[in-house]
This record gives C-alpha cells, structure tokens and sequence, in this order.
C-alpha cells in the first residue's frame, strides 16, 4: 500500500467510530433548552417538537427554560455545553442575530453555536389602539406625518424585535413616532389595550386573542398589504431555530437535523403550531447558517441607521 493509502485507510478508521456513533445516537435523553420562560412560542414549539423528537428515537427530551436578558441566557449556556449534541436549544431571532449588535454578548452566534435547522417563522403584527383613527398602512402613514412625533410606539424592550421592526417602520415610512419600552410583551399590550401607547410591533401568538376579540386592530397582516403600501421591506418574521455548541460532530449535527425535519414533517406537529400561528420550516444545517448571518447583517444595518443606542 503507498503512503497516500495508507493515510487514506488511517484517516477512515478514526473516523468510522463518530460515524456509527452518529447512527445510533441518541443513546440517553436529550436536553432542550428554551432561553424563555414557559409559555411562550420558544416554549410551546420546543414542547411539541420535543415530543415528537422523543417518540422518534425513544429518548426523553428534557424541556430546560433558561429565561433572562431576552434570551441571551439560555443562548449562552448551550454555547458553553458539552458539544456532544446532548444539548441544543430552540433559540429565536433576538438572541441570535440581534443582541449581538446591541449589546455585549458572551457567545459569537457565528463561531460559538453550530446551527441545526431553522424550526419556524411567525409573523410580526403591525396593530394599533382601537381609537387611532387608520384602518390600513396608507392612513397610520399619513396620521404620523401629520402628526410628527405624538405618536407613540411600544415594544417589549430596548433591541427586541419588535422595537427594531418599528424602527425599521420609522425609517422606511419616513415617520416620526416614539419609542416606550416595557419590560416584556404582556405590559406593552396592557397599556396598549388601555390606549397608553398608540401602536405595537409583536408576534402573532402573542396578539391573536386581542386581534380576534377586536380590542386591538391589525394594521399589516400580510404580504400584500405591506407591499400595497409601497413598503415590502417592512415584512418582518420572528424565528426560530434550532442550535447546538460549535465543535458537535459534524455528523451529530446531520442527525439532529433529521431527527427535528422528522418532527416537523408530523401532521399532528403542523396543526398544533399553526394553532399558534406559527409557519414550520425546516433546512439544512448550511441553509440556517446562511439564514442567520443575513439576519445578523440586516439588524445591524438598522440598528446603525436608526441611530439606536446600544450597550455595546
């Protein structure tokens, strides 16, 4: 055998026992971590998808809530776990792609975290108070240039989601209307339902039941209606997505991933999610990669046209 064979043949047999590892994993439960409390969408989709994974290689799936720093906590701890694919998270768009431009983050998205699959998206809902006289994009536009900074928006928090969305509404539009952050999604809606504020950005699962009962009115729901107005840049998804430590066995990773599309794939999985208003997903590995740092780049963009004021 020449040199190079033998190299060859070295090289196969170290890697054949990560190979059949790989194949028969899992071989002892798996821990899930949701970097939010219970309850939310992160919870509600590691808790079904969980379920489902458990079912399909007879492992339990433990659901860990690491909640804290708008789910830069939880995201950190699966960047500093064993990176033996025993530990992932269902992490979303904020801890991913967002907090590391507005503030100092343990963990590079990029380097720290080996992306698995891109689980799900939902819709950022555009609503207003039901006494702002607008019933579509085209008339709130037109009452906030009218009325140059009396409007207010609320978000869940400095660097959320949905106030980069309505950052992003502001720069788009050309509008002047003010940014009042809470401490979470829950008493932005209350104030908003008490007419404190004037307009939101949030997840559809969160405002569902006040858009359904009327006591918030939708502004942009769909593509058309953003495009419509002449801003189809304003079309703005949460996701969510699957991640485990950098350095998981690249074949671990090729597991996770067809264990999750899997679940995924279950019917009964698609019909309680879009119960949520929630879209699965499912890509590879390289994909989700690709996915995240685009987000990463577009959030930064905003985030330094905006002028927002990060901790950075």
């Amino acid at each position: 055998m020449t040199i190079c064979g033998r190299l060859l043949a070295a090289v196969l047999l170290l890697l054949t026992p990560i190979a059949a590892s790989a194949q028969e994993f899992p071989t002892k439960p798996i821990r899930l971590i949701v970097p939010f409390p219970p309850g939310g969408p992160n919870d509600i989709i590691a808790r079904v998808i969980g379920q489902k994974i458990s079912e399909l290689v007879k492992q339990p799936i433990i659901v860990d809530n690491r909640a804290g720093q708008g789910g830069v906590l939880g995201t950190d701890a699966v960047a500093k776990a064993a990176p033996d694919g025993y530990t992932v998270a269902i992490a979303s768009a904020g801890a991913l792609a967002i907090s590391p431009s507005m503030e100092k983050v343990a963990y590079d998205t990029l380097k720290d975290l080996a992306p698995v699959t891109l689980v799900a998206t939902v819709p950022e809902m555009l609503v207003v108070a039901t006494d702002v006289p607008a019933k579509n994009m085209s008339e709130l536009v037109a009452l906030a240039k009218a009325q140059p900074g009396k409007l207010n928006f609320a978000s869940s928090g400095p660097g959320s989601l949905p106030h980069l969305a309505c950052e992003l509404f502001k720069l788009t539009a050309k509008i002047d209307i003010v940014h009042v952050p809470y401490r979470g999604a829950a008493p932005a809606v209350n104030d908003l339902l008490g007419r404190q504020v004037q307009m939101t950005f949030l997840d559809l699962p969160v405002i569902l039941p006040q858009i359904k009962a009327g006591t918030l009115r939708p502004i942009a729901l769909d593509v058309p209606t953003t495009t419509e107005a002449g801003m189809p840049d304003l079309i703005i998804e949460n996701w969510y997505g699957m991640v485990a430590p950098a350095g998981t066995p690249p074949a671990i990773i090729t597991r996770l991933n067809m264990i999750a599309t899997e679940a995924m794939a279950d019917p009964a999985v698609k019909a309680k999610l879009a119960e949520q208003g929630l879209t699965l997903a499912g890509d590879t590995p390289e994909h989700f990669r690709d996915f995240i740092a685009a987000d990463i780049r577009k959030w930064a963009k905003v985030i330094e046209d905006a002028g927002v004021v990060t901790a950075k």
